[in-house]
């Protein structure tokens, strides 16, 4: 058994415990190193109601908030890199009607550097989806609305508004986008993990995006990718092979983040043992990928641990910490 198939060997255990209890209906676990050697497995039930279907290691996941950095943080660091943007300019360089009718209020000056760093005093969570279907009038009304200033917290906002961004520059649509080699804006269902039995849908849904704002925007920055273990190896086997010391997704912003990406912390997402040179993030509906540049490995937890519904204590957060402190044991 090569080292990479004894991590994975070692790491699967736990989440073949969590599927055997029931606290998650499937999963897929893997792992690839520096070298592009990987291994992969899957268990359980990629949907369980109304119907039951195996996962496998071919099941599309809603990704969630993979998509701030597989796919946002990507674009908008490529345009800085290209000169269309530049990261300490405000939003209004390219959202110029961005809270327009008050031009000294402290939205105007945020940047886009301190959006991809959670740095700004947008509240955790909005309920967006809550005013509406309507995607161009939802984009109209945020980019108009007064949020109260608070602290420093990780909020979909940040990433709504580079969304936002990304559409102005390109001049059409997130959906419209090219999601990324590997990657999709909606799946067949009968290959996708399915996610929630949606209360404002009403339908379980699967092949199609979670989260709610994102749906109701018809697509939008801080969500709505999809992919497949190996489309989130490959992207983490290409990060592996070329980012330097000095790319800006491994430069420290805060005690906890990177541009768009996590970095250790006491209890973060991808256990104690990774080095100080890893970054990780996490996507609600049960995903995650961590990528830690001094050992050389990088692993991908994908389940649909909201499936069929989130109001339940899946044990996701420990789940995670224990699979990533097992790839990293010694």
């Amino acid at each position: 058994m090569t080292h990479i198939e004894t991590q994975l060997d070692r790491a699967f255990a736990p989440l073949a415990a969590a599927i055997e209890a029931g606290r998650i209906p499937g999963g897929v676990l893997g792992v690839v190193d520096r070298n592009g050697d990987r291994a992969v497995r899957a268990m359980g039930q990629a949907q369980t109601v109304p119907t039951s279907r195996p996962m496998t290691q071919d099941t599309w996941f809603d990704l969630a908030s993979l998509t701030k950095v597989l796919f946002t943080t990507e674009r908008t660091l490529a345009l800085a890199e290209n000169g269309r943007i530049d990261l300490d300019a405000p939003l209004t360089s390219v959202l110029p009607d961005f809270r327009h009718y008050n031009l000294d209020n402290w939205e105007r000056r945020v940047t886009f550097r301190q959006c991809l760093g959670h740095q700004t005093p947008f509240p955790a969570v909005f309920p967006l989806y809550t005013y509406g279907r309507d995607p161009d009038l939802l984009r109209t009304f945020l980019l108009q609305h007064e949020f109260a200033a608070g602290p420093s917290v990780y909020s979909d906002i940040n990433f709504i508004l580079l969304g936002l961004a990304l559409e102005r520059l390109e001049g059409n649509w997130i959906r419209e986008q090219d999601p990324g080699k590997g990657f999709a804006w909606s799946v067949d269902p009968g290959n996708a993990a399915a996610t929630e039995d949606c209360y404002w849908r009403h339908r379980v849904l699967v092949g199609e995006v979670h989260d709610d704002n994102c749906s109701a925007l018809q697509g939008a920055g801080h969500a709505g990718l999809f992919g497949t273990v190996s489309s989130v190896l490959d992207f983490a086997a290409e990060k592996l092979a070329a980012s330097g010391p000095d790319a800006l997704i491994r430069t420290p912003l805060s005690g906890r983040r990177t541009h768009g990406w996590e970095r250790p912390y006491e209890g973060w997402s991808g256990g104690e043992h990774c080095s100080p040179h890893t970054i990780g993030h996490t996507g609600f509906t049960g995903t995650g990928l961590w990528i830690d540049f001094d050992r050389g490995h990088a692993w991908t937890l994908l389940t649909n641990r909201v499936h069929p519904t989130r109001h339940f204590d899946s044990g996701i957060i420990a789940l995670r910490r224990t699979v990533g402190d097992c790839i990293n044991a010694t």
